[in-house]
């Protein structure tokens, strides 16, 4: 066995290396000759274009009881990334995600600024989810990951449930309400 090539004894040796010294040496290791593999274009079924009704469920540690948030969000689609902001009108907190999709399967990032006047006093919550849209396309469903006030990592469910295909001005204005 031949000796090792740079990276592998400055990693064996816990030497520190400079990132253009790691470059180097890595296109010597053998592993180099290996192909990357191309990833494939990402596949979007349809439209989910629209206002929908997002409603996430959580857990309060401070007040020891479970809530549900709800939204109505406007989702704007741009090939295969979703942009999802609330309406106004329909919380006293705002919600925004940015996600991907690829066939049935979105993955993404959620933000919530809660209510300044509200329990959480207008602290901003973020996080990651991962939904699974249904074959209608009516409805996507997953779960949401995020910390928490006491800096614990918290999940629960999150559903997305289609309201109207419509982006315009007079429609955004229609659902632009507390959801029922």
């Amino acid at each position: 066995m031949g000796a090792p090539n740079t990276a592998e004894r400055a990693v064996r040796t816990g030497l520190r290396m400079s990132q253009n010294d790691f470059v180097r040496a890595d296109l010597t290791s053998p592993m180099s000759s290996l192909a990357t593999p191309t990833p494939r274009p990402l596949e979007v079924r349809g439209s989910h274009e629209g206002v929908w009704l997002s409603r996430y469920q959580y857990h309060s540690s401070g007040r020891g009881e479970s809530f549900a948030g709800q939204h109505l969000v406007v989702i704007l689609q741009h090939g295969d990334r979703l942009t999802v902001r609330s309406l106004p009108g329909s919380a006293a907190s705002s919600l925004s995600m940015d996600l991907t999709v690829d066939d049935a399967v979105v993955t993404g990032t959620w933000v919530e600024q809660t209510d300044p006047t509200g329990y959480y006093w207008g602290a901003r919550y973020h996080g990651a989810i991962q939904l699974l849209v249904e074959p209608t396309g009516r409805r996507m469903a997953g779960k949401w990951v995020g910390f928490g006030r006491d800096m614990d990592v918290n999940t629960g469910p999150w559903k997305l449930t289609f309201r109207d295909a419509s982006t315009s001005k007079e429609t955004l204005d229609r659902y632009d309400t507390s959801p029922e």
